[in-house]
């Protein structure tokens, strides 16, 4: 169910961003606006700053920005859905339901009633497998041996499932509660007289808690040899391995802090790591890693290292994080491949190397292009035709599965320089359009602008030579031609948004009515539903008090025109040029050299970007 946006404008009216923000950070008065030590990211002086007039936070040292809603989504990992009902809740507000059936809502509140029941069977789960390790010297010395304090392990809510079949029992009055089946924390029978006893017996146990930190399932491991060595909770309502990470909630702070999140295979190696200062560790749950669990990532950080052994398997695993990994990897964005030695795991390297010695192994981690050239050339006799034509077709799909911009575009020009083929060649064997070939795009990027009439609602007049169709000359643009184009792109191009920084959201989303306005909507469709067509966005625009604007621009659009993330950063790096031009200019009049220096060594380095961009070089 879509919530409508009038709800949410209504929720933000009422929910003061300072007091939602000042819950977890300290903030000071400074002038018109407040500040503080920023949450998302370790600094020693506050350079975030919360605006009671624009209810709006942003962090100068890390680019987090965003309103109330936003800041909850970063803060806590939840989802926008979520932190709406929350914030309704709080604030007395019912979220409108409309949309739905009678049914459909019975049906929703039946499963959010069962999903807070079964957490809570879960949590009463944890206290007494708690309780069992305190009186257990076997799993305590088992905690010991791998180096682990009590700290640690109170951090992670480590636990002990004693010996027994039905050690439950005590814990729960009605062992026969269906909730225990529900939960997985018992297995029943077959039959009407089935027996029933405890899915974990003696074996420690590791909470597997939500992001909010509600407890949705168990990993037990053995204490000796027997096997299965580790056992997980079963998919429940709560629980869906394909979408959690192990140590997720306990790394949120050191996911910033840190400023990359490590992947690594098990629970053992992600609490081993938090006691050996790389609390940023977390692990699947006994599954390949998904595309939800890369997107879960990448709402703490830019960064993602994925730690693996250095053998077959390890490899195989790799090549599927690489897979997961490879639609969620724009320009903004980090992603590598640590190979430990055969011998070692994480917490292995570390105590026979050092720390430093891990770190520096990280830092040189296998970036993802270079690993999917080497996952595509596995096998292939690079030295032979046929080798290089297996390598191109084992690569296409991997390369495919990028969204546009730089590192895309980079990626096939390294391929086609190893097959032996230009790239433009190389694109029409893969039946890749070439960014190029547009010829309103190269009259756009060469005047960094609409024709004058273009707000207005009218189709530029054409001329005719020879019979062909082409643009009138160039003319200057109006104030917002700019914005309107970038819109046109971020509406009609489902991945662009994900392209940009989050300074450039702020960029975008701080423009005057009607563009700001759109932006602004457009951010919270993408944190609620993620990339969508025009088709979806145009439903969703529906009463919105700029609909009529957005619509019309999209239906001018000309249908060969292509909207690229590159042209879209074209856009705001001209609008972050002519916006730091007009800033050193009242620095000038105010004789403020401090900051005239400071603004003309940012105009420089959107200079040298804008160099690179068009020579491919500095």
């Amino acid at each position: 169910m879509a919530i409508p946006q009038h709800f949410i404008q209504e929720l933000l009216a009422r929910a003061d961003v300072v007091e939602i923000v000042g819950r977890y950070v300290q903030l000071k008065k400074t002038g018109a606006n407040l500040s503080g030590l920023c949450p998302f990211h370790s600094e020693k002086s506050p350079s975030f700053t919360v605006s009671p007039s624009k209810q709006f936070y942003h962090c100068f040292g890390c680019g987090k920005n965003g309103n109330a809603i936003g800041f909850l989504m970063d803060h806590t990992g939840a989802g926008f859905v979520e932190v709406v009902h929350d914030l309704a809740q709080q604030y007395g507000l019912q979220v409108p339901e409309d949309e739905r059936s009678p049914a459909e809502r019975e049906r929703a509140a039946q499963e959010s009633a069962q999903r807070a029941t079964l957490s809570g069977v879960l949590e009463r789960a944890a206290d007494a497998y708690r309780e069992h390790l305190r009186h257990s010297p076997k799993a305590i010395a088992y905690f010991k041996q791998r180096g682990l304090s009590g700290q640690i392990a109170k951090q992670f809510g480590l636990g002990y499932a004693p010996e027994g079949w039905r050690a439950l029992a005590s814990v729960f009055p009605d062992y026969a509660d269906p909730l225990l089946d529900e939960s997985g924390l018992v297995i029943a029978g077959e039959g009407d007289d089935g027996k029933r006893y405890d899915r974990f017996r003696d074996r420690v146990m590791f909470p597997i808690r939500s992001v909010k930190g509600e407890v949705i399932g168990f990993g037990g491991r053995v204490l000796g040899d027997e096997k299965p060595k580790y056992l997980n909770s079963p998919e429940t309502p709560v629980f869906h391995k394909g979408r959690e990470l192990y140590g997720l909630f306990e790394a949120r702070s050191a996911l910033r802090e840190h400023g990359f999140a490590l992947v690594t295979e098990g629970y053992m190696d992600v609490v081993a790591l938090a006691q050996l200062g790389f609390a940023n560790a977390v692990a699947t749950l006994g599954t390949a890693c998904t595309p939800e669990h890369v997107h879960k990532l990448f709402r703490f950080t830019d960064s993602v290292v994925f730690s693996f052994d250095g053998d077959a398997a390890g490899r195989r695993a790799a090549r599927k994080a690489l897979e997961a990994a490879l639609p969620l990897a724009t320009d903004t964005r980090s992603v590598k491949f640590l190979f430990l030695p055969a011998e070692h795991d994480p917490d292995s390297f570390i105590r026979a190397e050092g720390s430093e010695a891990f770190g520096d192994a990280v830092r040189q981690a296998t970036p993802l292009s270079r690993f999917l050239l080497e996952a595509a050339a596995q096998d292939c006799d690079m030295g032979t035709a046929e080798g290089r034509s297996l390598f191109a077709a084992n690569a296409q799909p991997l390369w495919q599965l990028m969204p546009k911009g730089a590192l895309a575009q980079q990626l096939l020009g390294e391929i086609a320089t190893q097959v032996q083929l230009g790239t433009h060649e190389l694109e029409q064997l893969w039946g890749v359009r070439h960014a190029g070939a547009s010829p309103l795009r190269t009259e756009y990027s060469q005047n960094r602008s609409w024709p004058r009439n273009a707000d207005k609602g009218q189709r530029p007049k054409t001329r005719e030579i020879s019979g062909s169709r082409v643009l009138p000359r160039p003319v200057r643009a109006q104030p917002g031609s700019r914005a309107s184009r970038a819109l046109q792109i971020l509406l009609t191009e489902p991945s662009a948004w994900d392209t940009l920084s989050q300074n450039e959201h702020l960029l975008l989303c701080e423009l005057p009515a009607p563009h700001g306005p759109v932006f602004t909507w457009l951010a919270g469709q993408w944190l609620d539903h993620g990339p969508q067509p025009w088709s979806a966005l145009r439903e969703a625009l529906r009463e919105h008090p700029q609909e009529a604007f957005t619509v019309e621009l999209v239906d001018r659009l000309p249908p060969d025109i292509l909207s690229e993330p590159a042209e879209l950063k074209d856009i705001l790096r001209t609008e972050r040029r002519e916006g730091l031009q007009r800033r050193m200019a009242r620095a000038a009049t105010d004789h403020d050299v401090e900051t005239y220096q400071r603004l003309m060594l940012e105009l420089t380095e959107i200079d040298r970007e804008s160099r690179q961009t068009v020579h491919g070089g500095p």
